[in-house]
């Protein structure tokens, strides 16, 4: 059973940074998308970043554009969330999220304090 375990959420005030990882139990190159994901209570889980097998194409939402990268190294099995200039409203428990397969990791909480 291939796993994703999420790491590095924490508590930071706004303005601060936070790097985000995912380690796979299986080779990323499995993943042809690995992707992060957010939810905060009472609200869907909504897409943040995304990356390709190779990390040749990448894609933000729009409110975490500029501030967010995504970035994956599969020689580690890993991807990784850069959080920099964080707001309250990045509050949110993060998700890994690996395709094919629909693989989700069990969440890291994030929060951002004014």
């Amino acid at each position: 059973q291939v796993q994703l375990v999420e790491s590095g959420g924490g508590l930071v005030q706004a303005g601060g940074s936070l790097r985000l990882s995912c380690t796979a139990s299986a080779p990323t190159i499995s993943f042809v998308f690995l992707e992060w994901f957010r939810q905060t209570p009472g609200k869907e889980r909504e897409f943040v970043a995304g990356t390709t097998l190779y990390g040749s194409s990448t894609r933000y939402a729009d409110s975490i554009k500029g501030r967010f990268t995504i970035s994956r190294d599969n020689a580690k099995n890993m991807v990784y969330l850069q959080m920099n200039n964080l707001k309250p409203e990045d509050t949110a428990v993060y998700y890994c999220h690996g395709q094919p397969g629909e693989y989700w990791g069990q969440g890291t909480q994030v929060t951002v304090s004014s």
